[in-house]
């Protein structure tokens, strides 16, 4: 039943063969097929070594080890996972043949393996439930829930979700299930269940450590970290919906500059351009994009523009691409997507039409100086999220199109690269395991402005960070907001503050209500398309702009600071935003914090996620901390109620 092949352990049974291999740090790596021979695709893993590994096989089982980490192997195939000789990870067995301690006649398996229509498998993966367990990571979800156990979480991307599934237990280990299909995961109570729609192989990989650090150092080393984040965009980045000129755009930057107020980077947004997937600008609009661009680098700010994976039908490219198969193809039906138009979708995951897209950015963009990318729409978003109906390069969306994202980022970094650029820093939608190392700055999609909101960012930046993702920004306010509404500009205030303390400060959203006519009667363009009102920090009166500015140059005071955390996610994959518990794991306190948190290892930020609150209660753990607005100073452990005025966001630096 065992054998040793190279340096891994192989047993089939029944139909099913298994290998087991080492792979990182701690790591062993899983996977499992019902077919004659294993799928060799790696996803995120591409380029891991296959290590030596300490293999031993008996007549009670067979075991595999690799540093810290075990896996005992029963003889009917059940899988343990050990940690120094502790357990940590069990899956979930229910089958008569087997003597163990839980009813056995409900004939579960742990690798459940179902014929699914067009020969391929839907997979079930379980592992036993423990109690007091703690789960984080996963990417980004909308929901407050930092602590995911009991979450339902679904395998897919949409528009302000991003499933990225590493997950970080209390319990010492990280697991990451290695598979871009479509389906989802459940961590129950009673039983963690993994599914995957449509699957050819069950793939994961176990770490173990002492401390989240060390997981996820662990993880990034082999899916990969972030590049070094550019100094010059560490600042303000200014967007709304949407400037449609380049002359809005050249008035803002002054206003900006008059006031003596660095801007970091402006952001052209969509359709500034002829019609989706030309890639180009609307020359009525913008004749000079060089430039425009010109001028702007003469006050020290980068230009970003928008670009879209939709190809609009009447594109002049549309025809180009559909001969050549660089279109995602519908199974039914003849297009993606019919947001100001009837469009496909460019297929990412296809080399050839990774660099055609670049190409076309390259001629129309890049050559003008523009030298960063706003990569909207990059789940890729539809019009019905129908994942049967649609078929990549890489395989049908139910199997692989989670991929899509990093497949995205992926063509503008390398086509980047090769034009010779080193501050690569571009922004995106979506994101998967892996994103991270191609100088992607998720951001949380198209959101609500309004409290409610506010607190699931908070734990979707945090969780995302836990999943290797540390570039992380939000539309500040939220994208879909009526600044009109009572008790916006304390919504406005309180956010703005937040972000001053995440990787990206961004002020973007459509600021309604939308009471501005179109630029023209054409219906394509740079100028049918409707547009937001002003989002600058002066746009909201004198009182809230003094604020916010106040805390631009906050932030700029502490570049030296940022650029050294950016370098701790380049160099062993730290987030910027950190739980509590990564920097404080021995503090079982610090596991239960879900409304504060770490900025690098210096700073406690408590943001405030309540309308009209004023006050808010804090948890210092062991040292003495010093409010950076005021001077005074407590010692820890210890849980206090602290001031928080409207202005004023309760931020204390460890000394």
């Amino acid at each position: 039943m065992f054998t040793v092949e190279g340096n891994a352990l192989v047993f089939s049974r029944r139909g099913e063969t298994v290998r087991i291999c080492a792979q990182g740090q701690d790591a062993l790596r899983v996977c499992a097929t019902p077919f004659p021979v294993m799928d060799q695709t790696d996803w995120a893993l591409e380029g891991a070594p296959v290590l030596p590994a300490r293999i031993t096989v008996g007549e009670a089982g067979a075991s595999v080890a690799n540093g810290r980490i075990r896996c005992d192997v029963s003889p009917l195939g059940q899988l343990r996972f050990f940690k120094d000789g502790a357990p940590v990870l069990c899956e979930y067995y229910r089958m008569y043949e087997y003597d163990m301690p839980h009813t056995p006649s409900l004939r579960l398996l742990a690798r459940e393996f179902v014929p699914a229509r067009g020969g391929d498998y839907r997979l079930t993966a379980r592992f036993e439930a423990c109690e007091g367990e703690k789960l984080f990571g996963m990417g980004q979800y909308q929901q407050s829930c930092l602590d995911l156990k009991g979450c339902l979480l679904e395998l897919a991307q949409r528009n302000s979700q991003a499933s990225v599934p590493f997950v970080l237990s209390s319990r010492g280990y990280g697991f990451f299930w290695n598979d871009p299909a479509v389906g989802h995961v459940h961590f129950a109570k009673n039983v963690t269940e993994w599914v995957g729609e449509s699957v050819k192989k069950l793939d994961y990989w176990v770490t173990v450590g002492d401390t989240p650090k060390q997981l996820l150092q662990n993880y990034t080393a082999l899916v990969g970290r972030a590049p070094e984040f550019p100094e010059n965009a560490l600042g303000l980045w200014q967007c709304k919906l949407r400037y449609r000129t380049q002359d809005e755009v050249l008035s803002v930057a002054r206003e900006y500059h008059r006031r003596g107020i660095p801007l970091d980077v402006i952001v052209i947004d969509f359709f500034h351009w002829t019609r989706q997937g030309d890639w180009r600008f609307d020359e009525k609009y913008w004749p000079d994009p060089a430039a425009m661009v010109k001028e702007l680098k003469s006050y020290g700010t980068r230009c970003m523009v928008s670009v879209w994976p939709t190809v609009d039908k009447k594109s002049e490219n549309f025809a180009e691409m559909n001969e050549r198969g660089l279109l995602i193809r519908p199974e039914h039906g003849c297009q993606c997507f019919d947001f100001l138009g009837d469009s496909y979708i460019y297929d990412a995951t296809s080399p050839e039409a990774r660099r055609y897209i670049w190409e076309k950015c390259r001629q129309n963009y890049y050559g003008s100086g523009i030298d960063m990318f706003w990569l909207d729409e990059a789940e890729p978003e539809y019009t019905v999220y129908d994942f049967a109906n649609y078929r990549y390069h890489s395989g049908t969306a139910l199997q692989t199109a989670n991929i899509y994202p990093v497949c995205h980022a992926k063509a503008f970094y390398e086509g980047q690269k090769a034009a010779g650029q080193k501050d690569i820093c571009n922004l995106i939608r979506c994101a998967w395991a892996g994103s991270q190392k191609y100088g992607a700055v998720l951001w949380s999609g198209d959101i609500q402005g309004n409290f409610e909101t506010l607190r699931d960012q908070f734990a979707a930046g945090l969780n995302v960070g836990l999943a290797g993702i540390p570039w992380w920004t939000t539309d500040i306010g939220g994208f879909f907001v009526d600044v009109t509404a009572p008790g916006h500009k304390e919504l406005l205030l309180r956010w703005f503050e937040w972000a001053t303390f995440c990787p990206v400060l961004r002020m973007h959203g459509d600021k309604g209500p939308s009471t501005i006519p179109p630029l023209d009667e054409r219906d394509w363009g740079g100028g049918f398309c409707h547009t937001g009102l002003p989002n600058e920090i002066w746009s909201y009166g004198e009182e809230v702009g003094a604020v916010l500015e106040k805390y631009v140059r906050l932030r700029l005071s502490m570049k030296p600071y940022l650029k050294q955390l950016m370098r701790e996610a380049s160099e062993n994959g730290s987030p910027l935003m950190r739980t509590m518990f990564y920097e404080f794991p021995e503090d079982e306190a610090c596991w239960a914090c879900e409304d504060q948190y770490m900025f690098g290892s210096r700073y406690l930020v408590a943001p405030v996620l309540y309308a009209g609150m004023t006050a808010r209660s804090v948890y210092f753990p062991a040292g003495e901390w010093k409010n950076i607005f005021t001077g005074e100073t407590v010692c820890g452990p210890l849980r206090a109620e602290v001031p928080a005025p409207q202005d004023v966001i309760p931020v204390f630096e460890k000394l």
